[in-house]
């Protein structure tokens, strides 16, 4: 897997090829995965995956025209053929007035803030299975468990670059670890399902395993014996798990490509309050 720096380079080059065969003006992003899995099931290992991929954008302009292109094969003979691909499309395509790069006087021109995001970590698979086997023990110890889909750990890391041929370029890596436990509690037609699950940066700041699996079988076992109760006007409270999808319909309805489309509820909404006052969103 790349370094930033190295991937930086990579995102610097494409924009100088571009830049040499003809385009006016061009951005290239990078951007590479690693993660490794493993899943656990009623005490016994089922899963362990690794996956690795990177894949390169360009997007060339020529004039008011512009195209965009990628390849997840960095072949030095591919990606010129990229380049010589995406100019010949962006000759082709229709004019759009509003085509073009950031404005330069908006460029970052200092060396980026640094991003706290990577912990430098790579766990060998081995205490991944231990962290998963923890997190459903504690899980199918819950009294009233009776089955379990599986503990799960992972591991992962991404690196993004980016570059455009008027003076921006930077990377980034990210260190990303979850943990998560699902069982079945009750029996027959009475089961239920639920689980428990932590995601974070670091891995020291992972939840332990062991109360991530109590969690999950305490809310199986909270779903069982169901009872009615008449419908009618009152509060709701949320679950932290549900709560938080209520800012992804928040931030969809605010993306510019929503309003302009007038395919957003908020569409007529500027300058109005849509939370109560106590909630405080940070981007």
């Amino acid at each position: 897997m790349l370094k930033p720096s190295e991937a930086q380079d990579r995102a610097d080059a494409l924009i100088s090829q571009a830049k040499k065969a003809g385009a006016d003006a061009a951005d290239a992003i990078y951007v590479c995965d690693a993660a490794t899995q493993v899943q656990i099931r009623l005490g016994n290992l089922e899963d362990v995956e690794r996956s690795e991929g990177e894949e390169i954008g360009l997007r060339v302009f020529v004039g008011k025209r512009s195209a965009t292109v990628s390849s997840s094969d960095m072949d030095p003979q591919i990606l010129s053929s990229l380049v010589g691909r995406a100019l010949d499309m962006a000759r082709e395509a229709p004019e759009d007035q509003y085509a073009g790069l950031a404005p330069e006087d908006r460029l970052l021109k200092t060396e980026p803030h640094p991003i706290e995001g990577d912990d430098g970590q790579d766990p060998e698979p081995e205490l991944l299975r231990e962290l998963a086997l923890k997190a459903e023990d504690a899980a199918r110890a819950v009294n009233g468990v009776s089955n379990s889909e599986g503990g799960g750990a992972s591991a992962g890391r991404s690196i993004v670059a980016l570059a455009t041929s008027h003076g921006f370029s930077g990377a980034y890596s990210t260190s990303g670890y979850s943990l998560s436990a699902s069982v079945i509690a009750g029996e027959g037609d009475g089961m239920e399902r639920d689980y428990a699950y932590d995601s974070v940066r670091f891995l020291e700041d992972l939840e332990d395993a062991e109360k991530i699996g109590r969690e999950a079988g305490e809310r199986a076992i909270s779903r069982l014996n169901p009872v009615e109760f008449d419908s009618g006007a009152m509060p709701v409270v949320y679950d932290p798990r549900v709560g938080n999808s209520l800012l992804g319909h928040f931030v969809g309805a605010i993306a510019g490509s929503s309003i302009a489309r007038k395919t957003s509820f908020l569409q007529d909404a500027l300058d109005s309050e849509v939370f109560d006052s106590a909630l405080t969103i940070i981007d």
